[in-house]
């Protein structure tokens, strides 16, 4: 599907838009259209006409994130260790989770605002089954792991960094650490696999 690219100054106003939002995502606070056009110093109409609803918004702030982790869910696949492919998702995964505050809102969502979110949704939970499967085909992840796990099992790791990551910049390591000891207990039993 083609669309109209944007005039300059309509461009900028989404440009300005997207980057009040993020701001705000930052910082925790709820996203809001009527505070978003107060803060970026637009009419409302203007937000409105850009972004119907404040989770069409959020999907926009969070699309840069979600569309480097459907990237990296393709190199995954490609890469022919199963068990590498599957950690390196993983911790990617991970990373952005403790990194990006608009992923989890975005990913949790029972549905989307906008297409291309379910699109990449979908091609990132496609990639973590197949992982998955090919690791455990491989014998490199306990048998009993099912596919449905990985979420909640993933989004354990970034809330715990959240209440317990410490500061921003230690929050990275702090996920690197738990998702460590999380794939300790994923592997398989007995001699690793490689």
């Amino acid at each position: 599907m083609t669309t109209t690219p944007l005039r300059k100054d309509a461009a900028r106003n989404w440009e300005r838009i997207v980057a009040v939002a993020r701001d705000l995502v930052d910082e925790g606070a709820p996203l809001q259209l009527n505070d978003v056009a107060r803060r970026a110093g637009l009419g409302v109409g203007t937000v409105y006409r850009h972004f119907a609803t404040p989770e069409a918004l959020l999907e926009t702030v969070a699309a840069p994130c979600l569309e480097a982790l459907a990237g990296h869910g393709e190199r995954a696949l490609a890469d022919t260790d199963p068990w590498r492919a599957l950690e390196g998702f993983l911790t990617r995964t991970v990373e952005a989770q403790v990194t990006d505050a608009s992923l989890a809102p975005v990913t949790a969502a029972a549905s989307d605002a906008l297409p291309r979110t379910t699109e990449l949704k979908e091609s990132l939970w496609s990639a973590g089954r197949t992982l998955l499967d090919r690791a455990r085909a491989a014998g490199s992840v306990r048998p009993d792991l099912a596919s449905g796990d990985l979420v909640p099992l993933m989004c354990g790791i970034a809330y715990a960094v959240q209440v317990h990551g410490g500061a921003p910049a230690d929050r990275i390591g702090t996920a690197h650490r738990y998702l460590a000891t999380l794939l300790v207990g994923l592997r398989a039993a007995g001699p690793p696999a490689s």
